[in-house]
């Protein structure tokens, strides 16, 4: 009866140590977002031809999505606590909003939204599962995110129900590709480096998973 007090306080201590972010966390995280913001700023330069390019082909462009939604997914992945997403793609739509994009203040908006869908995809998981399962899944989530609020508060909003279905559908598509599939493969080559090192993302590509407790 005596023993099971300490093991109940061992396991709610390593469970918060788990969940507490550390300096490094921080760091790194800014650097993805930050790193992000800038591809977002480029992304965004492209949308123009992009859409030319799709004009015969209207709700298309909605396979833009996942250029928006990596930095979150990415996050997610390295740091693998929650908050980690939301941060990320935050920091990331600060970042590009502060460069200059054609959309302003709609970027922080947009980038709340899908960082919080990204969690979403995560805690689908209960924060376990960090493998190519948990980032499709939570690129389809953000992806999904950005569908809805592109066809509801943007241009895309007035066209007909089909093409906003197909951007919709589109959105989430670009998400799983991009942002979780392609961001899956940097956080594995990242991790290959030694770059990750310091985090059970690392530790579980460059030793045996079994070795690392923490590795889900």
């Amino acid at each position: 009866m005596h023993s099971s007090a300490p093991q109940t306080h061992h396991s709610s201590t390593s469970v918060n140590g788990r969940y507490r972010w550390r300096v490094v966390d921080i760091v790194v995280a800014s650097v993805i977002g930050v790193a992000a913001g800038v591809l977002f700023w480029l992304w965004g330069l492209t949308w123009p031809a992009f859409e030319t390019l799709l004009v015969f082909s209207p709700g298309f462009s909605g396979l833009m999505a996942g250029g928006w939604l990596f930095a979150g997914v990415l996050g997610g992945l390295v740091i693998r606590k929650p908050g980690a997403a939301l941060y990320t793609e935050v920091v990331a739509a600060v970042v590009s909003m502060a460069i200059g994009t054609q959309w302003g203040f709609e970027t922080l908006i947009w980038g709340v939204v899908q960082g919080l869908a990204t969690e979403i995809g995560f805690a689908l998981f209960l924060y376990l599962n960090w493998r190519l399962t948990g980032a499709l899944v939570a690129g389809a989530v953000a992806g999904l995110s950005t569908g809805l609020l592109d066809t509801t508060f943007t241009s895309t909003a007035a066209q007909a129900l089909e093409i906003r279905l197909i951007y919709i559908a589109s959105a989430v598509v670009s998400g799983i590709v991009i942002a979780g599939f392609v961001s899956w493969l940097i956080a594995r080559a990242l991790a290959a480096t030694g770059a990750l090192d310091r985090f059970a993302a690392g530790r579980e590509v460059r030793a045996p998973a079994d070795d690392d407790p923490d590795a889900a």
